[in-house]
């Protein structure tokens, strides 16, 4: 297995012998990984393989069940979440499906500087106003800032909840599989957005959780293989795709290609 390595930077997220239970099952199991200010990740791995709950631990939404989680310094079941969730982007269904569908893909952005859901009472500058529009904007979806979210595609709504999660500046933004249920051009374009937005000087560190390496965006560092809970390899993205560590990891047999800084794999009969 091949880790992350130190390069003298700040660590966003450190893992120690993380275990995560639910039902006697072990979701995630064994966990030991470091991530650095910087880098951009990419965490692949069949359906059930713990990609999703490593999401929830990294958004601050659960704590482990035995070892240690830390965030941004913060560790878990040690400190304020509501003071560190701002400081952490998150796209996922589960968000999505609690966002509400009467209200205006602008309200929608602008919540996430108050880390809420839905507005209520709070009170918004110019300047938070102009940050959503600007935010839109770089995703391609300035023309829906009227429209509310329910009337969305779900490519549209993919795009406005990576503005969402830009908004209050994170220091650490998740996503988890941005481009699904995107047809083929709007994926292409999606993910060239994504790749510019992580090569900007003073991007978030990233991690996205996708299901095809033909939506790594260019600009991502280093990938996660996942397997049953457990991690099967890490380090940098070259090292890590290979037809053998892929073919394991999926459980058949897996050619890798790449074309420029993008990849992509297909069944080797």
């Amino acid at each position: 297995m091949i880790e992350g390595l130190d390069t003298g930077d700040d660590v966003v997220i450190r893992l120690k012998d993380l275990t995560i239970l639910r039902g006697g099952l072990r979701i995630l199991d064994g966990i030991n990984w470091t991530v650095y200010e910087g880098q951009q990740w990419i965490v692949l791995g069949q359906n059930g393989a713990g990609k999703t709950t490593l999401l929830e631990l990294l958004s601050a939404s659960m704590q482990p069940t035995t070892g240690s989680a830390e965030l941004l310094g913060q560790a878990l079941g040690y400190t304020d979440i509501f003071e560190l969730k701002p400081r952490i982007g998150l796209t996922s269904a589960a968000l999505a499906d609690r966002l509400p569908a009467g209200e205006t893909v602008l309200d929608v952005v602008m919540t996430a500087s108050y880390a809420i859901v839905g507005r209520w009472r709070e009170r918004y500058e110019s300047s938070d106003h102009a940050r959503a529009h600007a935010l839109l904007a770089q995703l391609g979806v300035s023309h829906l800032s009227t429209r509310t979210f329910g009337t969305l595609s779900e490519g549209e709504r993919k795009r406005v909840q990576i503005a969402r999660a830009l908004m209050p500046d994170p220091e650490l933004l998740l996503l988890d599989e941005p481009a699904a249920g995107v047809d083929l051009g709007g994926r292409e374009d999606l993910v060239g957005r994504l790749g510019d937005m992580v090569q900007q000087p003073g991007a978030p560190t990233s991690v996205m959780v996708t299901h095809h390496l033909e939506e790594i965006p260019a600009g991502y560092s280093h990938a996660m293989l996942l397997r049953a809970g457990r991690i099967f390899a890490t380090g940098p993205l070259a090292d890590v795709l290979t037809p053998a560590n892929l073919s394991q990891t999926f459980g058949v047999p897996l050619g890798v290609y790449r074309y420029g800084d993008r990849w992509g794999a297909r069944l080797l009969r």
